[in-house]
């Protein structure tokens, strides 16, 4: 029988990598939101292919799977955290620790904009001439490096047997 860990030996490092990734995360939807104020403003053009604009997203990536309340996707976002924390709690190994931080501070930092607003504040806009991407914010940017970093780490650095 296995017990299970709230606490391994590299948890204070996944600790540190979601604090990292929430607190970057909700220090720029902050700035963007009270500063810059971006509700009123809309749109800032960077450049000819990025543009900052506003957009609530009620529903999961890419606003997939609208929901008129946000309940049901906060819940899921703290439970699959909470699946990912056991696996940080488990792993010895820095790069899956660092992902999964990366993964779960992105997933916190949204669902705390559900608790708050109602939505995801996304402000980050690419597209050139007639193609355009999805909206995004910097949690989302955590949440995809999290996983391309776990893709990596098991296609690149597969576990010696």
């Amino acid at each position: 029988m296995t017990t299970t860990r709230l606490w391994g030996n590299l948890s204070a490092l996944g600790l540190a990598v979601v604090a990292l990734a929430f607190g970057l995360d909700q220090s720029v939807k902050w700035f963007l939101l009270n500063i810059v104020n971006m509700p009123e403003r809309q749109q800032i053009n960077i450049a000819p292919f990025f543009d900052i604009v506003m957009a609530w997203n009620e529903g999961v990536s890419y606003g997939l799977l609208k929901t008129p309340t946000q309940l049901a996707l906060i819940v899921v976002s703290l439970v699959i955290s909470t699946v990912l924390w056991l696996w940080v709690c488990r792993s010895t190994r820095p790069v899956t620790v660092t992902a999964l931080g990366m993964i779960i501070g992105g997933a916190l930092g949204n669902s705390l904009d559900r608790v708050i607003h109602g939505a995801v504040a996304d402000f980050f806009y690419f597209h050139w001439e007639n193609w355009s991407w999805y909206i995004f914010n910097p949690a989302d940017m955590c949440i995809v490096a999290g996983v391309v970093l776990l893709m990596y780490e098991s296609i690149i650095e597969p576990r010696k047997i």
